[in-house]
C-alpha cells in the first residue's frame, strides 16, 4: 500500500570529495565535520525537518560506513518515524550484476521504487556538500504557484565567480530559457546551487528515457535539465538570497568555519528559529586552564584548553596544552595540541597528535607570493613529530592504524 506524500527528498551524498584530499580518505564527503559540532549532511537533512518535508532517502556509495552510521535511525533530526523517515538508499544488485551509481540521474532512477513507495507529486533533489540554511516550503509554494516542470533554486554570484558554475539564463518572470555549464563568458550571474523540485510523474519519464540512451552521462546537469528545455518544459529559478557555501575544497571548508567567526557573515548557527541539528556524544563541559588565552573562537564541549587560541574552532575533546598557540585554526576531535606547538591556518583532523614544538602551517602576511600560501592540513590520526615543520599547503597523511 502506497503512503502518499506531497513531495520526496532524495539527498545525493554518495560523493568522494577529492579535492578535500587527505579529509575524505576514509569518510565520504557529506559526513567531513563542520563547525566544532556538526557534520556537512546536517545542514540539508535539518533544513528537510524545518521545511517540514519528512522523507528523506539518503544516496550513499564512496565510504559509506561513517556516513551511514552517523545518520542511523535519524533520530537527531526527527526523521526516526513510521510513515517516512530517514533511509540510506546504497547502490545495489538487481538482477544479474550490481553497479554503482553512474551519474546523479542514475542514482535517481536506481531508486524509482523507493519513490514510487510514496507516490510524491514532487521530488526534491538535493547535494550534501553544502552549508547554508533553506526553507524548501517557500520553493516548494513558488513551483507550485507556477506549475513548473521543474525549480531550480539559484544564488547570485560575481560575473567573475560565474565561469565556475551552472548558469541559468532566465527571463524577466523567473522562467528558464537557457542553461550554460561554466560559461567562458556567461550571459546572468544566477548560479545553480544544486537544489531541484522536479514535477514526478515527469521526472520519471525522462529519468526512463535518459537510462536508455547509452551515450548519456546519466547526470542531471549534462542531461535532464537541457532534455527538459529542449522539448519546451516549463523551468523556474527560484531566488535565494541567504548564506550557501560548497564547501568542497581544502580552502572552501576552512572559509566556512571561519565565517561562523564572523559576525557579517550571515550564518547564525545560535538562531532557535532554524536550528541545525546533529548528532553528538555527550562530553563534560570544557575547561579553561590558568594560562588559557582565547579570542574569538569556538570551543565545544570537552575540550581542555590551557595555550593561546585566536579565531579557530576546536571540536569536543580537543587538548591545547600550556605554551601552545592556535591562530585562525579548524581543529577536530580529540586532536592533542602539545606545549608549544604553533598551529596557525591549518585543518587538523580528528584524532590528531601535534607534538611539542612542532610548526603548522603560517599567516599568509609572511608570503608575498600568494601562489606559495594555502591551508595546511593533517589527517586523520596523523602525528606531526616534534619539532616538525609543516609548511602552507602541506598535507600530512592520515594514519589508518590509530
Amino acid at each position: 500500500m502506497k503512503q502518499k506524500k506531497d513531495i520526496v527528498t532524495m539527498l545525493l551524498a554518495g560523493g568522494q570529495g577529492p579535492r578535500l584530499y587527505v579529509l575524505t580518505k576514509e569518510v565520504a564527503k557529506p559526513a567531513v565535520p563542520f563547525g566544532g559540532k556538526y557534520r556537512i549532511i546536517d545542514f540539508p537533512l535539518s533544513n528537510c525537518v524545518n521545511s517540514g518535508i519528512d522523507t528523506v532517502g539518503v544516496l550513499t556509495q564512496y565510504r559509506p560506513l561513517e556516513l551511514n552510521s552517523y545518520i542511523g535511525n535519524g533520530q537527531p533530526w526527527d526523521l526516526d518515524r513510521m510513515n517516512g523517515g530517514v533511509y540510506i538508499l546504497p547502490p545495489y544488485v538487481s538482477g544479474k550484476e550490481g553497479k554503482w551509481y553512474k551519474g546523479t540521474a542514475d542514482a535517481i532512477y536506481q531508486n524509482i521504487n523507493f519513490i514510487e513507495k510514496y507516490d510524491p507529486d514532487n521530488v526534491l533533489v538535493l547535494s550534501g556538500d553544502h552549508i547554508y540554511k533553506m526553507d524548501y516550503s517557500k520553493m516548494l509554494d513558488f513551483h507550485n504557484k507556477n506549475e513548473a516542470t521543474a525549480t531550480i533554486a539559484v544564488l547570485d554570484v560575481s560575473l567573475e565567480e560565474a565561469s565556475r558554475f551552472g548558469i541559468m539564463n532566465t527571463n524577466e518572470d523567473g522562467s528558464i530559457y537557457e542553461f550554460e555549464e561554466k560559461p567562458k563568458q556567461p550571459k546572468s550571474t544566477k548560479a545553480s546551487m544544486g537544489i531541484y523540485i522536479f514535477n514526478w510523474p515527469k521526472l520519471r519519464k525522462y529519468l526512463i528515457d535518459d537510462e536508455a540512451n547509452p551515450k548519456s552521462d546519466n547526470d542531471f546537469g549534462k542531461n535532464i535539465i537541457p532534455a527538459m528545455l529542449q522539448n519546451g518544459e516549463k523551468m523556474m529559478a527560484y531566488q535565494f538570497d541567504g548564506y550557501w557555501k560548497d564547501v568542497g575544497t581544502i580552502e572552501s571548508l576552512w572559509e566556512a568555519n571561519m565565517d561562523l567567526l564572523n559576525p557579517k557573515s550571515n550564518i547564525n548557527l545560535n538562531s532557535n528559529q532554524w536550528r541545525i541539528y546533529a548528532r553528538n556524544e555527550p562530553h563534560p563541559p570544557h575547561f579553561m586552564g590558568e594560562h588559557a588565552d582565547v579570542v574569538e573562537s569556538i570551543v565545544t564541549e570537552g575540550c581542555d584548553i590551557d595555550g593561546k587560541l585566536w579565531y579557530s574552532v576546536l571540536f569536543s575533546g580537543v587538548t591545547v596544552e600550556e605554551g601552545a598557540e592556535l591562530n585562525s585554526a579548524v581543529v577536530m576531535s580529540n586532536t592533542v595540541i602539545q606545549k608549544g606547538a604553533s598551529v596557525k591556518y591549518a585543518i587538523i583532523a580528528d584524532d590528531a597528535i601535534i607534538e611539542e614544538g612542532a610548526v603548522v602551517g603560517d599567516d599568509p602576511c609572511n608570503y608575498p607570493d600568494p601562489s606559495e600560501w594555502g591551508i595546511a592540513v593533517v589527517g586523520r590520526g596523523a602525528i606531526v613529530k616534534k619539532g616538525q615543520v609543516v609548511k602552507p599547503k602541506e598535507m600530512i597523511e592520515p594514519d589508518a592504524n590509530r
